[in-house]
């Protein structure tokens, strides 16, 4: 089966191309079958590395990006730096460029400026949202929130994703209003929308053209991997490549 991938939907300008793998088109197998993209989940590096090579060449890119070591935390990364990799963000503006994150149940975030001069993408799990990993990427970008456009990957959905109430007490100590992003189970704990949680973030920042979003790792078996499903998994990437 050749490379399988989800085109991003949203009114992007042209030279932008961007979206998310699944997991159908590689080489790996067992629990990374098997279009496994991490490096760091003990597959075999070298089915990694044809994956990796069926990526650029299944999305039409000129080379791989610079994939972060992702920490959840709020480091953001301009692409084509000498600093090291450890960041949960990477920013663009060169030509050529493409920047990615590596998800497996965690929101991806893209962002593009409207007139397509600067690309970003986000890795938001419920850590990185609370500390403001949102913030710290658009801080690092020359382009005004206020034209930007935002895409949603495929995360793990409210239904799926149940937590305990120091989440909800940490999203909640910088916004108030954040409660309706939570409901209440019959286990005492709450079902978190991630999707929401990052919406607000972005509206409150001035970013209100977004897009994307509704898919849901967890309940997708055929296309994602999802390690609150399965634990030992695979990781899809979501990326923005600026074209020449």
């Amino acid at each position: 089966m050749s490379m399988q991938w989800i085109r991003a939907e949203w009114p992007a300008p042209a030279g932008i191309v961007a979206g998310t793998t699944t997991r159908d088109g590689g080489v790996s197998g067992g629990a990374y079958a098997s279009m496994n993209l991490g490096a760091h989940v003990d597959d075999d590096p070298s089915c990694v590395a044809e994956n990796r090579r069926r990526f650029v060449a299944g999305c039409g890119l000129e080379a791989e990006p610079d994939w972060l070591t992702q920490v959840h935390g709020t480091a953001v990364r301009r692409a084509g730096d000498t600093v090291p990799l450890e960041a949960d963000a990477a920013v663009a503006r060169e030509p050529g460029a493409t920047v990615a994150v590596l998800t497996a149940d965690c929101l991806p975030i893209l962002l593009c400026a409207q007139d397509g001069e600067e690309i970003a993408a986000i890795h938001a799990g419920w850590r990185g949202l609370a500390a403001g990993i949102v913030d710290a990427t658009l801080a690092s970008m020359q382009t005004p929130p206020g034209h930007l456009l935002a895409w949603f990957g495929p995360a793990i959905s409210q239904p799926a994703f149940e937590v305990g109430d120091e989440v909800r007490a940490a999203f909640l100590a910088g916004d108030s209003g954040a409660e309706a992003c939570f409901l209440p189970n019959e286990r005492g704990r709450w079902q978190a929308d991630l999707y929401a949680l990052a919406r607000r973030q972005l509206d409150a920042a001035g970013i209100g053209a977004v897009h994307g979003g509704g898919l849901c790792t967890v309940g997708d078996t055929a296309r994602f991997f999802s390690y609150r499903r399965d634990g030992q998994c695979g990781r899809m990437a979501t990326f923005i490549h600026l074209e020449r």
